[in-house]
């Protein structure tokens, strides 16, 4: 990856980002508030993962936090504002467009993304986790699914990752006890893909990136699409729908380059094209 110029950048106080070779590190940054989510703070983040999806030099993102939580939901110092009738949800809250939230974006990506859950993920913290196509979680952090303890429901996509994850029994349990997990019991039930002691984290989270980004980027992209859209089809449309996305992958020059590759027993260069 000689041929790409490395950049880092820090464009606010909030949300870190920086680009490294082929992969996007986005990093929550109120490590005070343990990365709680204010206002400036979700948009900066929706504005961020844009740009790692739409950025061509970017193969693979990473997503994680500073100090000791990934993220613990939530700032309710801004969505507890007392009004008639209830709590504020914030300002402008019932007119919110979730397809800009980051929850929706992840979900919408092209890009792979992977969440190093550095700390502890609660509520909208482990929805947004939930989000990502890989999870690694160090092993003294902890998912805690806390709504129905604060009143609420899994408002940024964890009732309808849940049962998919884990199955419908699993996800009921979780969802209604509001129950906290260890790292290992998030590994059992098959939240996470890997938890590593603290300290390794991020190395192996960019082992898992650079590995990834190694590979033919359209290629990948288009997997993901079809996982994606496998959820909600029946098997012959999904194979017609594979099918579909296979035709021009197979013009491309990453295509013959993979299969040149293979037979020089070479490692291959993909130039995403």
């Amino acid at each position: 990856m000689s041929d790409v110029a490395d950049r880092t950048e820090t464009l606010d106080d909030e949300v870190l980002y920086a680009v490294d070779g082929y992969v996007a590190t986005l990093t929550l940054n109120r490590p005070a508030r343990m990365n709680t989510i204010s206002r400036a703070m979700l948009s900066q983040l929706s504005a961020r993962l844009l740009e790692a999806d739409k950025d061509p030099q970017v193969r693979v993102v990473i997503l994680t936090g500073t100090g000791r939580a990934f993220c613990a939901g939530l700032d309710l110092t801004e969505v507890t504002q007392p009004r008639e009738g209830g709590i504020s949800g914030g300002s402008g809250a019932t007119n919110l467009d979730l397809k800009s939230t980051p929850p929706t974006i992840l979900f919408n990506m092209e890009k792979p993304t992977i969440c190093a859950l550095n700390g502890s993920a609660a509520g909208y913290g482990m929805d947004t986790a939930l989000g990502c196509d890989i999870r690694l979680m160090a092993r003294s952090a902890k998912l805690a699914a806390a709504f129905t303890k604060r009143g609420i429901v899994p408002e940024s996509g964890g009732t309808w990752f849940l049962p998919r994850l884990i199955g419908w029994s699993k996800a009921a349990e979780l969802i209604f006890t509001g129950r906290t997990l260890s790292a290992e019991e998030s590994l059992a039930m098959g939240l996470v893909s890997q938890v590593v002691e603290d300290a390794d984290l991020p190395g192996r989270a960019r082992a898992l990136a650079d590995e990834i980004a190694a590979n033919a980027p359209l290629a990948v992209q288009a997997s993901k699409r079809m996982m994606r859209m496998g959820w909600s089809e029946t098997f012959n449309d999904h194979v017609h729908h594979v099918f579909l996305q296979l035709l021009p992958l197979l013009k491309t020059e990453d295509a013959r380059e993979g299969m040149l590759a293979f037979m020089e027993r070479r490692p291959a260069e993909f130039k995403g094209r």
